[in-house]
């Protein structure tokens, strides 16, 4: 085993171990908190609209040292915990909107309760931030993953405690976004997507797009390989098994070509996602055994040594939340969980049996989103996956206690599934987190200690906003009184799910070919990593095309385009130089890239905010349409020309340090 004494083999963080700098402190615990809750809100809307959310860590490091600049004695690790806090909110959100909004469609909950939506949401965050705490150093020091959010949050960190003003980035896109928003669904200017279905010959072909800069923004930021895998998945749904299966049923009579094509995804084939989801996840569980036992293994000798007195040659850098924290903390964290089982349930013996499965699922799972997010990034962190899988496991579990006749079966299982999805999304974070913190020189018990504070205060805002949004919008698919509904898509699937498995109805057929599709995913993926190919196919990201709306993945899908584009003019530049000037231009590569993710941030960001904002006015006067003031219209042809101008300008920002240096 490594020396757990020593940071790590000839590594040198930016601030040495050996100096110690103020962390946690009171401005940064306020501003961390409060980032916490704006950047929750903002993604919580993200997801709800387009079943993705994505990392906060940049935009919340850049915001940081913003508003800490006014403060004097601020410093980069003051910074880090900032966003350490900050970036909770975001992935908090993500466990929240993936399965709680279930519980309205299953007719358990008529609206959000405060208190049982702030517990689920609170201490199955901070379970997460407890699983991973034995992980840190199997997954980021001896076994290191590349966690590439982490990487780009210490650079961004860096350039800031340099002096920098690429603030301005983010702040003009968050701008452009909150506008285009603000136009089309407030000011109703034109429809936020292009759709268009035709029936031939007994089926039918469909092509669409979402008009949203956001959702650009998702595809630059994860690039062009997993948005690829993304669109991949949609195209094996909506141009495969929608047609396929439209053929063989044959078409609706008197239904709209969208309308039916919509129908079959929602009922049928996103099932095919379900699947490829269960395999997947467990998959990704089958490559994690061995970091899992060693981050195990690690975290116990750690605890072993501090009992004998040799904490003392751990150095300020490599010190953990201690193991006696870490076990007292799950017993606190546990315990209000039973009650709220119990509370629902009313039998001590099933609560108990949901807690357990809780606690085994919320630990691997949790495992499995860090490792994930060190492969991909936790915007791709695969909680929907694991999710899934877990309430499946649990349905099946307690179908077998309580019978096909249980009345609280399926809510149960989305109870457990909600903890868990809390967790894992909080596990993949906090290591990306920490990684950036391992390379910036932060103390990693500090950083544990503010991701915990960042999880409950995003926890104690949940509820209302997700009451706000409801009542604005509605949840689910459009209606008259809500034309404008988020679709919710993970939360609907994992109804359907539960509901699925206790009323005998589910799709076992399309799950089966989907786990066929996953299969075959992961064989590509072995053969191309034989190869040492830079293209992969993780399946989780197929999964994941396979079950959101085709219009979705378009957006994203040229937002990955954008950023291979972008690299390419690098490329280019650096082949054709001669050798004293190739260095001149990766640096130059390495601002663009930063620029462009902090442009794509700010279009998430000024989007996902202004959504919440115009959820207020349409709250007080009960009309989607109040903001409308120059009437209703589908101008489609004005909102695509401007989100090629948007896009455009996203391509100028990611290369244009290239240009200044010629």
């Amino acid at each position: 085993m490594a020396d757990i004494s020593k940071n790590n083999s000839g590594f040198q963080p930016y601030i040495p171990a050996s100096t110690t700098l103020p962390e946690i402190t009171i401005k940064a615990v306020i501003l961390g908190a409060l980032l916490s809750v704006i950047l929750g809100a903002a993604n919580a809307y993200l997801g709800l609209f387009a079943g993705m959310t994505v990392s906060a860590s940049i935009p919340a490091a850049v915001i940081s040292m913003a508003i800490l600049r006014l403060f004097p004695r601020s410093n980069i690790l003051e910074n880090n915990i900032v966003q350490t806090s900050a970036s909770a909110g975001e992935s908090l959100a993500a466990g929240v909107i993936f399965t709680i909004p279930a519980l309205i469609f299953l007719g358990t909950w008529t609206e959000f309760d405060y208190w049982e939506t702030t517990m689920i949401a609170g201490f199955g965050g901070i379970l997460g931030v407890l699983f991973t705490i034995p992980l840190r150093r199997a997954l980021i020091i001896e076994n290191p993953l590349k966690f590439p959010e982490g990487v780009a949050t210490a650079e961004v960190l860096k350039v800031g405690d340099r002096g920098g003003s690429e603030v301005k980035y983010i702040a003009w896109a968050g701008l452009v976004g909150a506008l285009f928003k603000l136009c089309e669904a407030g000011l109703r200017l034109w429809h936020g997507a292009i759709e268009y279905a035709r029936y031939v010959f007994g089926s039918i072909t469909y092509i669409g797009t979402n008009l949203s800069p956001a959702l650009v923004g998702v595809g630059y930021i994860v690039g062009l390989n997993i948005a690829v895998l993304v669109f991949i998945g949609g195209a094996i749904n909506w141009w495969v098994f929608i047609p396929v299966l439209m053929k063989i049923q044959g078409a609706p009579e008197g239904v709209a070509a969208v309308d039916a094509a919509g129908q079959m995804w929602s009922t049928q084939t996103r099932y095919l996602g379900v699947g490829t989801m269960v395999i997947g996840g467990l998959w990704a569980l089958l490559r994690l055994r061995t970091s899992l036992v060693s981050g195990i293994k690690s975290g116990m000798e750690a605890y072993r040594r501090v009992k004998q007195g040799l904490g003392e040659d751990y150095v300020r850098t490599d010190r953990d939340t201690p193991m006696q924290w870490v076990s007292t903390a799950l017993v606190i964290a546990i315990l209000p969980l039973f009650l709220i089982f119990y509370y629902f349930t009313g039998s001590v013996g099933v609560s108990a049996f949901m807690a357990v499965i809780m606690l085994v699922a919320g630990f691997l799972f949790s495992a499995v989103a860090g490792y994930m997010a060190g492969l991909v990034g936790s915007s791709n962190n695969p909680v929907s996956g694991v999710t899934i899988a877990t309430i499946l496991t649990s349905s099946l579990l307690l179908l077998l206690l309580l019978g096909r006749e249980s009345l609280v079966g399926p809510a149960a299982a989305i109870f457990i599934g909600a903890v868990v999805c809390c967790g894992a999304a909080i596990a993949g974070d906090n290591m990306q987190d920490l990684k950036a913190g391992y390379i910036v020189g932060a103390t990693p018990y500090k950083q544990q200690i503010m991701q915990a504070v960042g999880v409950a205060a995003a926890a104690f805002v949940m509820a209302p906003i997700l009451m706000l949004l409801l009542n604005a919008y509605g949840f689910g698919e459009k209606t008259a009184a809500h034309p404008n509904a988020l679709a919710a898509p993970q939360a609907t699937l994992m109804a359907s799910v539960a509901k699925g498995v206790f009323g005998g109805d589910l799709p076992w057929g399309l799950v089966g070919i989907g786990m066929g599709i996953a299969v075959l995913v992961i064989l590509l993926d072995l053969l191309l990593e034989q190869r040492g190919s830079a293209f992969r196919t993780p399946v989780l990201a197929v999964a994941v095309g396979i079950y959101l709306p085709l219009e979705l993945e378009v957006p994203i899908f040229f937002g990955g385009v954008l950023a291979w584009l972008a690299g390419r003019v690098f490329k280019r530049a650096e082949a054709g130089a001669v050798l004293a000037d190739k260095e001149p231009i990766r640096t130059a590569r390495t601002t663009g890239e930063r620029h462009g993710l902090l442009f794509a941030a700010g279009l998430i960001t000024g989007e996902a905010l202004i959504g919440i904002l115009m959820a207020i006015p349409i709250v007080i006067y009960g009309s989607s349409e109040v903001l409308a003031f120059f009437g209703v219209h589908n101008f489609w042809y004005v909102g695509l020309p401007l989100l090629l101008v948007v896009m455009y300008a996203l391509y100028r920002v990611g290369t244009n340090p290239l240009r200044r240096k010629e």
